[in-house]
């Protein structure tokens, strides 16, 4: 387990953050990542600390983390994005910095909670307000909610329901549904835990 970051309590939050950041780029232990990259999603939550998160750049390690072939890394990575995109400022921040197909990439996780974290975060993302990215509704977008609509994971399901509903026009969902193949980017459903057996 990681040792928390050797921090003087009078520096207040920014400093923690800021210790938080270094830790992550000085460590070469994986168990230390997850957990600080864990513990910054957990900060990304809170609205008071989004101007401090894009102070420190955490949006941009977040991003970069997305492309680690550790699932965990990937996990907590989506999870921090997905607290961080209610705010205006760091959509824009992950829409001009080519977030996107980063966290299209994402949908195709075996690691279920990484999966909804992306479709959550797709739908922030194309919120009112955030102009036009055709990239988040494109076909093998939609033709994957189609098929996390028939999941048998209830939470998937509701969301991808939800995307198609509100978020892609009838056209693009029929047109979607005439793709007999439904390639989805070669997106399979994400993993999920067995029901435990009495």
């Amino acid at each position: 387990m990681a040792q928390k970051p050797k921090v003087d309590p009078h520096v207040g939050r920014l400093g923690y953050l800021q210790a938080l950041v270094t830790e992550f780029q000085e460590t070469e232990s994986q168990d230390a990542k997850e957990q600080v990259l864990a513990n910054l999603a957990n900060f990304a939550y809170d609205p008071g600390n989004y101007e401090y998160l894009r102070q420190l750049q955490v949006l941009d390690l977040f991003l970069d983390s997305l492309s680690e072939e550790n699932e965990t890394l990937v996990e907590f990575a989506i999870g921090g994005l997905c607290n961080l995109c209610p705010d205006r400022a760091n959509k824009e921040h992950i829409l001009q910095t080519g977030g996107i197909p980063l966290i299209i990439n994402c949908l195709s996780s075996p690691n279920e909670e990484t999966v909804l974290s992306a479709v959550t975060t797709i739908m922030y993302l194309s919120s009112p307000g955030s102009g036009s990215h055709p990239e988040l509704t494109a076909m093998p977008v939609v033709q994957c909610m189609l098929r996390f609509s028939l999941s048998a994971n209830t939470r998937l399901r509701n969301l991808a329901q939800i995307f198609l509903e509100d978020f892609c026009s009838p056209s693009q969902v029929a047109e979607a549904r005439t793709w007999r193949a439904h390639s989805a980017l070669g997106i399979p459903l994400p993993r999920t835990e067995a029901p435990q057996q009495s």
